[in-house]
């Protein structure tokens, strides 16, 4: 279930705020593949990952964070959400690949910047079966008035 922050007071007040859980998300051995080539482009040159690898590739599960995000929380009564980039990320574990994976998420700080309010989100993402997270990253996000 999403959390659902309506308007910057709510967004100031939700640090330490846990957002819970996804729903599982199957990532097919079709998808690294699609990921892997469109990382090559039209270029020669050696996979971001051997074929036939056994786990996903790592900025594949990253890039998914941004996709997990707004499953976490949906902020109303902004006029815009930016995303402004990430602090630390983490690659604590793999994913093999057909994994199944979800994203848990806590606010872990919320500061004032001019006109809004910029919050850090840890989101950790598990692949089901797998018992260290496969990628832990600090999500910062911008929230204006």
């Amino acid at each position: 279930m999403t959390t659902v922050l309506d308007g910057l007071d709510a967004v100031a007040g939700a640090n330490g705020l846990d957002l819970g859980y996804t729903a599982w998300e199957n990532i097919s051995s079709d998808r690294a593949a699609r990921f892997q080539s469109a990382l090559r482009g039209n270029t020669a040159g050696p996979p971001v990952a051997p074929v036939g690898a056994d786990y996903l590739p790592e900025f594949l599960v990253l890039s998914l964070t941004n996709m997990f995000l707004p499953l976490l929380v949906e902020v109303r009564g902004v006029t815009a959400g930016v995303n402004y980039g990430t602090g630390e990320v983490r690659f604590p574990a793999r994913a093999p690949v057909g994994s199944r994976l979800r994203a848990r998420g806590r606010v872990v700080d919320v500061s004032g910047v001019a006109g809004g309010v910029q919050t850090t989100t840890r989101v950790i993402v598990e692949a089901e079966g797998v018992a260290e997270a496969v990628c832990v990253v600090d999500a910062i996000s911008r929230w204006l008035s």
